[in-house]
């Protein structure tokens, strides 16, 4: 007789978790492009969502990770200072170039991303690629599809499609232009293609450190710790900051600040390195294409955008694109199995699952430096 455990859950946390994760990511670039053309400065902008977010997580942090087998020594220390670095560069060459395009293009330049760390996780041993079999190549198309689809959704307008709760007119009063208009849109790309680089990059360096320093929460939280103090030294030496940049008044500039704080730096990364640490950087990153859509979605509702057959067309090809991922990356997810589907042979004594010999066995190595992963069955 086969039942059911709280393991299930265990199983669909990650989905939730990079669902949750999108969304908040959809939220900061609408807030974020509000706080902007209010005059935000972004370099104090992460300063303050920085140090927000390490105020969150380290009591958290402190209490959870307490009895975790996690140092930080000589070696972990620069791996952390290079995340901290990768973060900060990123999160300034992000805004900066929001601020030279709009939301909407932001938006769509993150649909690089799923490309970048599957091409990047495939270079450092981090994701097994195998042109003839055939999940392998589901995974490569997969993810192709979620980035053609991706911008297709934003580029290509189509006939309108007509809603209840929308109106005519271009109302994008907070910063979702056509994708040209701006003088320094071709600045602003490159700095938003500059920034997905980087984080794509981070993800992927994140995910070995996660090997050799176990503990998410606390890493998240020393990444921000450090993030804070360099925003903080960048903010000072920046041209054209001034002093009434740094103070703090109850409007948009805050909100984004907190809502950037709590929920993107603080939460977001924490799950992003809880997800990468079970699934792997690809499966956090082939989720990205869908914060474009839920872009269109909330921006249907909060700003009365228009619906473009354009976006619905793009939306499909996402959606078929990230279960060709998930598909091809369906292997790996049996490695969960024996975990949530228990038998009553198995919960005799001391209830502890013995290992199914049918089951994937998952072998990690380190070699120079990269991660490798090597599903093989047992035979």
């Amino acid at each position: 007789m086969v039942r059911f455990s709280w393991g299930l859950v265990d199983r669909v946390k990650p989905f939730v978790g990079v669902i949750f994760l999108n969304v908040g990511f959809a939220g900061m670039d609408i807030l974020s492009m509000a706080a902007l053309k209010q005059g935000m400065s972004s370099s104090v902008f992460l300063v303050y969502a920085n140090l927000i977010a390490t105020a969150v997580l380290a009591p958290f942090a402190a209490f959870i990770d307490r009895n975790e087998n996690a140092k930080v020594t000589h070696r972990i220390l620069p791996k952390i200072l290079l995340l901290s670095t990768m973060e900060a560069a990123c999160g300034n060459l992000y805004f900066i170039g929001m601020k030279h395009t709009s939301a909407t293009f932001a938006a769509t330049m993150g649909n690089t991303l799923p490309a970048l760390a599957f091409l990047l996780a495939w270079l450092l041993g981090l994701e097994r690629v195998r042109i003839k079999d055939v999940r392998s190549r589901a995974k490569v198309i997969g993810t192709m599809a979620t980035v053609a689809g991706a911008m297709i959704m934003t580029l290509t307008k189509g006939r309108v499609i007509p809603l209840p709760w929308t109106r005519e007119g271009n109302l994008d009063e907070l910063g979702g232009k056509v994708i040209g208009q701006h003088e320094n849109s071709i600045l602003g790309a490159a700095l938003l293609a500059a920034a997905y680089f980087l984080w794509a990059s981070f993800i992927i360096v994140q995910a070995i450190v996660l090997r050799e320093y176990p503990a998410e929460l606390s890493l998240t939280t020393l990444v921000n710790l450090f993030n804070t103090m360099e925003c903080t030294l960048l903010a000072l030496v920046m041209p054209g900051n001034t002093a009434s940049d740094w103070l703090i008044k109850w409007d948009i500039k805050t909100q984004a600040a907190l809502f950037n704080g709590v929920i993107c730096v603080g939460i977001g990364y924490y799950i992003q390195a809880a997800v990468t640490k079970l699934k792997g950087p690809v499966f956090v990153t082939a989720f990205s294409p869908l914060s474009a859509v839920m872009v269109a979605i909330i921006a249907s509702f909060v700003l009365a955008e228009t619906l473009f057959l354009g976006r619905v067309i793009g939306a499909i090809i996402i959606i078929g694109g990230l279960y060709l991922v998930l598909w091809g990356k369906s292997d790996e997810y049996e490695l969960v199995l024996p975990s949530f589907i228990q038998t009553e042979e198995t919960h005799r004594g001391d209830e502890k699952l013995q290992p199914n010999p049918n089951v994937h066995q998952m072998e990690i190595a380190s070699r120079d430096g990269a991660l490798n992963i090597n599903l093989e069955p047992d035979r």
